[in-house]
């Protein structure tokens, strides 16, 4: 048994070797390495998204592309707005094609380059003047990403060059109080089909009573089922594709949602078209066209547009971008109608290639809330108008001076 003397030596040599600066050494790379280890690691509670090499935020100022605002609309809006924007149906092999389509164009460079001041890519659509061929497309509930919401998108559309821009029918904001929000600016109404008839007319008389009077009827959103959404994902998330007031878990499914089918969808008919026709007193534009026998038939029934879109890949998993379609679609419709599109634009290079292949204006979507969530109004005004810039800067790049010179002889396509 150890002495208090022994106990008391103990001591001294202990807080002498702890104090020694060969033993602070010791303990400090001993806790350098732990930290680097990969075991440590996945104990310590470590930041999921740590901060990257930049130590502010840019301004807007700042913004040089549309990437350049995604970031910043991640960083300013919950997790759930951001999923929502931001993710696809199934497993998001459509989502990435119709990007990835983009890199399968070539954009020849067989003309000699003008200066962009030289270039005019103003045209008319179904009677509205337009200085560049780019349209804000419907998306969903913007008051959650800025609030602005919709009255600060159209004002923005509406100064950057009287872009038209078309109003979800899943808005936050009632198109009584959107329309009139920017003077001079054209505002159009999305609209998902419903069976029932007079609900059918109520809301294309509510549209056009708010002086909203082109509708765009949306039939692309068929099956679609965002699994990886927070909502999906998280215990207790909102089912979207259950009905309303329903939860995962909560209570038995049945019917197609068993399937994860929305029950209001994959029962459109042409003849439902026909019945809308006569309900719309302006332009009557289909939104989700992907087959040429399609587009025909659009024709048939009293479209005066379409548009070639997928849903920015929210429609069905696997299937084509809407860039490896368009042709096809152009060559059926051969020049009876305008042929709009969307989905994956991010650049105005992208505008140019879509351009090419036929379309005869382009839709943006998740880049204008990027914009609007990131600087509010104005966010979403610099972002089209960097769309525009760069559209400009690649047109006069191929030598084209005016819309109709964007045509198949600017581009080679070698899709996959």
């Amino acid at each position: 048994m150890s002495t208090s003397r022994e106990n008391e030596a103990m001591a001294d040599i202990e807080r002498s070797w702890l104090v020694k600066p060969s033993r602070r050494k010791a303990i400090a790379r001993v806790a350098g390495f732990m930290a680097a280890s990969p075991v440590a690691a996945a104990v310590a509670q470590a930041d999921p998204r740590p901060l990257g090499e930049h130590s502010r935020a840019l301004s807007l100022a700042e913004m040089q592309t549309a990437f350049d605002f995604e970031p910043i609309f991640f960083g300013n809006v919950p997790l759930p707005v951001y999923d929502y924007t931001a993710h696809g149906d199934g497993s998001e092999f459509t989502l990435r094609r119709n990007r990835q389509a983009y890199d399968w164009v070539d954009i020849m460079p067989e003309r000699p380059t003008i200066p962009t001041s030289q270039v005019d890519l103003s045209s008319e659509l179904l009677g509205v003047k337009m200085k560049f061929p780019i349209i804000v497309a419907p998306t969903a509930a913007m008051i959650p990403l800025n609030p602005e919401g919709e009255v600060g998108m159209f004002k923005a559309a509406t100064v950057a060059s009287n872009t038209l821009m078309i109003l979800s029918i899943n808005t936050s904001t009632p198109a009584a109080q959107v329309a009139p929000a920017s003077p001079g600016g054209v505002l159009w109404g999305q609209f998902y089909p419903v069976e029932n008839r007079t609900a059918t007319q109520r809301v294309m008389d509510t549209y056009q009573n708010a002086g909203v009077n082109g509708i765009v009827v949306t039939v692309d959103q068929q099956a679609s089922y965002y699994e990886r959404t927070q909502q999906d994902r998280n215990l207790g998330g909102r089912s979207r594709t259950a009905g309303s007031g329903a939860r995962g878990g909560d209570m038995a499914l049945t019917g197609a949602a068993r399937y994860r089918l929305n029950s209001g969808r994959l029962w459109y008919t042409w003849q439902y078209i026909d019945d809308m026709r006569k309900m719309v007193k302006g332009p009557l534009v289909i939104k989700g066209i992907m087959e040429p026998d399609d587009a025909k038939l659009a024709i048939e029934h009293g479209a005066d547009a379409i548009i070639v879109s997928n849903h920015g890949g929210r429609s069905m998993d696997y299937g084509p971008s809407t860039l490896e379609v368009l042709p096809e679609i152009v060559a059926a419709v051969n020049g009876r109608i305008p042929i709009l599109f969307d989905s994956g634009i991010r650049r105005g290079a992208d505008i140019f290639k879509a351009l090419a292949l036929g379309a005869s204006a382009v839709m943006i979507g998740r880049t204008t809330r990027w914009g609007l969530a990131a600087f509010g109004t104005a966010g979403a005004r610099r972002l089209i108008e960097i769309l525009q810039q760069e559209l400009l800067q690649t047109a006069a790049a191929a030598g084209c001076t005016k819309l109709s010179d964007i045509n198949r002889t600017t581009v080679k396509a070698h899709f996959v």
